[in-house]
């Protein structure tokens, strides 16, 4: 080789080293600081579990839910339940929080996640799926419940013979995560062998009404649409699209409304996504675990569907119980961004603010 492209090569191969060494010490600092992320995307802790209500506080360990945001103008609430407690409401400024009076079918037993929607007349619904009740509960927004959609019972045609014969044969109903789009509840499975997304068509609301429906697709496999786990369900805002987060294979799988595949977004190997939130050209997707298990699970944010920032609250942020991730939305209040967040095992919570630069 000649003798200037070797020096060339060595001033490159030096030029790298310093770029690594430099990028690692901008890492540092901003863990020294308390931030944790990358460029526009970086956030500190804005509040902890101390910003809950004492009766959320006493049972938050075993949190094992998620969240949802009310997107109506002048809104913004965000909703979620903790098993013992009840469904806790985030003001829109996100400056105080508060308990709902809960039904004790709903106050006693897990909530795996939360979603909000809206009728034709504009009313709002909470609806929570019950994986240890093996029920799918639907309250108004002040907690008051509306309705509770019990497994089928096996004579109902769900769509699909591997559901029908699953619920003949008295499988268990294990909802993991509930949408709602033109009158339809989805349901993801994941904690069952079925592993099906289920629907129920709304019949009406007011009084509340509810009957399973004949569409059922995915189930448990290594095949394109099926899942490993079907666990979190998502559609994002302005699309009739189903993005449902199939968390061993660390990627999210996409599904027109009528259950026919489209795609797939991988995320980073072995990150366990529980579940994916937009907010406009954003989504933040929270991780069980991360490529590094010892420095406790992501958070990861996107742009347009391109990973741009990692949190990582554990390992930068200091939050011991934040080994693993369940739930994750984005808020936007005033300029700034901000990360709800809930831990599991042990169950943790916590707000992110975003930092300007």
């Amino acid at each position: 080789m000649p003798f200037r492209t070797e020096v060339t090569l060595m001033k490159r191969m030096i030029l790298y080293t310093v770029f690594l060494g430099l990028l690692a010490m901008s890492w540092i600092r901003a863990a020294a600081d308390g931030v944790s992320g990358h460029g526009k995307m970086r956030f500190r802790v804005l509040y902890t579990s101390d910003h809950l209500p004492a009766e959320a506080r006493q049972v938050l360990t075993g949190a094992h839910g998620g969240f949802a945001v009310d997107l109506r103008p002048g809104k913004g609430e965000t909703y979620f339940s903790l098993k013992g407690a009840g469904i806790i409401q985030i003001s829109s400024d996100l400056k105080s929080t508060r308990m709902l009076d809960t039904a004790p079918e709903m106050k006693n037993t897990n909530l795996h996640n939360t979603t909000i929607w809206y009728a034709p007349d504009g009313t709002p619904f909470l609806t929570f799926p019950g994986n240890e009740a093996g029920q799918v509960f639907t309250t108004g927004v002040d907690g008051r419940l509306v309705h509770a959609l019990k497994a089928p019972d096996g004579e109902t045609d769900l769509g699909h013979p591997v559901a029908n014969d699953y619920f003949k044969g008295r499988g268990g109903f294990i909802p993991t995560d509930v949408e709602q789009l033109d009158g339809l509840l989805y349901m993801t499975t994941g904690y069952s062998n079925l592993d099906y997304v289920l629907t129920a068509r709304i019949l009406s609301t007011n009084p509340f009404k509810a009957v399973w429906h004949d569409l059922a697709f995915g189930g448990k496999g290594t095949g394109v649409g099926q899942f490993g786990t079907g666990h979190g369900i998502t559609i994002p805002p302005g699309t009739k699209r189903l993005d449902i987060a199939d968390r061993p294979n660390s990627e999210i799988d996409r599904f027109t409304r009528h259950g026919q595949y489209l795609s797939t977004l991988k995320m980073p190997l072995g990150s366990l996504p529980c579940d994916i939130y937009y907010l406009g050209k954003y989504a933040v997707v929270g991780a069980l675990d991360g490529p590094d298990r010892s420095k406790g699970a992501p958070i990861y944010i996107l742009e347009n569907d391109q990973l741009i920032a990692t949190i990582m609250p554990k390992e930068d942020l200091g939050l011991a119980n934040f080994k693993h991730v369940h739930n994750a939305v984005l808020r936007e209040v005033g300029n700034k961004l901000y990360v709800i967040a809930q831990a599991w095992n042990p169950g943790d919570f916590a707000i992110f603010e975003q930092v300007s630069n």
